[in-house]
């Protein structure tokens, strides 16, 4: 018996930041967590990186990394991402999906590191085997569109009952978000269990896009004056000033 995609392997990765800014934050660490099968002890390759940057204070206090600390402990930027890309290239090879919590944030961070350290694009490492990205952010809103309340990744362990060990490590974060699409797969098995992590990759697309529109929508109606991309899982790169 063939098991749904919820009940085998996935890998999941998330980052950590200097702050919110695709554009011009930094990744200060990041994991690649891989399960084989639901209770499988997970594998984790962890990175902690210099950024050659300040590190401001709200960031240290969201993660709990200093400066000082990342300056000590953590390795150049470059060969970071370059590993990192060779990881996702890998997981994308084997045909693991790859779960990423608010998948633009932290693919588009990446793309742009890779841009700026390696004069490359994550677009490059994956032009032989695709991503096929699940988004429990985006999963959650559209299966259970009419739920009252935040989504942040906190909020959806404690909806799905899944355990956050340590909220803002990049591997315990990581390893919840797969964890939440596990559970997520389960709760929402008959509209989900027929579809393969690829069309679940392109039904994102459209129904992060939709998720957008409504955002922008509600910010135009409070006055609100934010711009919400509809772009997923990575964000085109900005044109070039002229």
């Amino acid at each position: 018996m063939t098991c749904c995609w919820y009940e085998g392997p996935l890998a999941a990765f998330d980052t950590e930041t200097t702050g919110v800014d695709v554009e011009t934050d930094r990744i200060v660490s990041a994991a690649v967590v891989v399960q084989d099968a639901p209770g499988a002890r997970p594998r984790t390759v962890r990175w902690l990186v210099n950024p050659g940057v300040p590190v401001p204070g709200a960031a240290t206090a969201v993660h709990g990394l200093t400066e000082d600390h990342l300056h000590r402990n953590g390795r150049w930027p470059a060969p970071v991402m370059y590993e990192i890309a060779e990881e996702l290239a890998e997981q994308a090879a084997l045909g693991r999906p790859l779960v990423v919590m608010n998948a633009p944030f932290d693919l588009t961070l990446l793309d742009r590191e890779l841009r700026r350290h390696r004069a490359s694009s994550l677009g490059r490492w994956l032009e032989s085997s695709p991503l096929s990205v699940l988004d429990p952010r985006v999963l959650d809103k559209h299966l259970d569109r009419y739920r009252k309340g935040r989504r942040t990744l906190t909020d959806l362990c404690a909806h799905y009952e899944v355990t956050l060990a340590e909220a803002h490590d990049a591997a315990a974060d990581a390893l919840a978000a797969l964890e939440v699409v596990r559970a997520l797969g389960r709760r929402f098995a008959a509209r989900l269990e027929r579809l393969s992590p690829a069309e679940l990759h392109a039904l994102q697309t459209g129904w992060h896009a939709a998720q957008a529109r409504g955002l922008q929508a509600w910010f135009a109606r409070t006055g609100t004056e934010e711009t919400v991309d509809p772009a997923w899982p990575l964000r085109p790169e900005l044109p070039a000033a002229a």
